[in-house]
């Protein structure tokens, strides 16, 4: 399950070490954690890691198909996470040391800031792939994140980006060794605690409200 750990001004909250899908329980303890980093006063930022061959693989489509009157409010849930982390008012920072798939690397996107390992592992939206169409919310993030040629060879191709591919397509910031995905994203994290507070949030609130406003809006989740 994920945890939470702080080293000076900078959160570290760890996925696990799993495929770290968006099993209910893991979204509620990814939820805790997130409640501890805004309930923080002062200098803070938070980086996002895990530990393994994944950082996420997304739905937990297991779940799904075993709970399949509960995918509506599964969908609000993971949308609410998404923009929870998209507004959050600390610089963020994603480190992504393995697969990032799916709803993972939708979430990844949420991130200010994402570091990939450079010689492996993949970031991929699979949805064209696996016949499971964006939710309107989830197509607003990708295509608020990422620019308009990356964002629709990755939606419409199910593209596997390497570290390179990825930097140069502009989905992440860093590709590095795999020795120096976290302490990058701590350094960058670290560099950026004093930006945290209400001003911060006023800012990415009102830059991403479309797309906000469309992952909050728990009517229809699944349009």
């Amino acid at each position: 399950m994920p945890t939470l750990e702080r080293h000076d001004d900078v959160f570290v909250l760890d996925l696990g070490d799993t495929e770290n899908r968006f099993h209910p329980d893991w979204l509620a303890a990814v939820g805790a954690a997130l409640d501890e980093v805004e309930g923080t006063d002062g200098s803070r930022a938070l980086v996002t890691v895990a530990t393994g061959k994944f950082f996420s693989n997304g739905l937990d489509l297991d779940w799904l198909g075993a709970h399949p009157d509960q995918h509506e409010e599964y969908v609000r849930d993971v949308h609410a996470l998404l923009a929870r982390v998209l507004a959050l008012p600390v610089i963020t920072v994603a480190a992504l040391q393995g697969h990032t798939f799916a709803a993972g690397a939708m979430l990844s996107l949420a991130h200010d800031l994402r570091v990939m390992r450079a010689d492996r592992g993949f970031w991929c939206l699979p949805e064209a792939a696996i016949d499971i169409p964006f939710t309107r919310g989830m197509s607003a993030l990708i295509q608020a994140r990422l620019v308009p040629q990356t964002a629709h060879e990755a939606m419409t191709t199910a593209r596997r980006y390497g570290g390179g591919d990825a930097l140069t397509a502009g989905i992440v910031d860093h590709a590095v060794p795999e020795d120096a995905v976290r302490s990058t994203a701590q350094q960058l994290a670290a560099a950026q605690v004093g930006k945290a507070g209400t001003t911060l949030a006023t800012i990415k609130t009102r830059m991403y409200s479309p797309v906000l406003d469309l992952l909050r809006d728990r009517t229809d989740p699944r349009g």
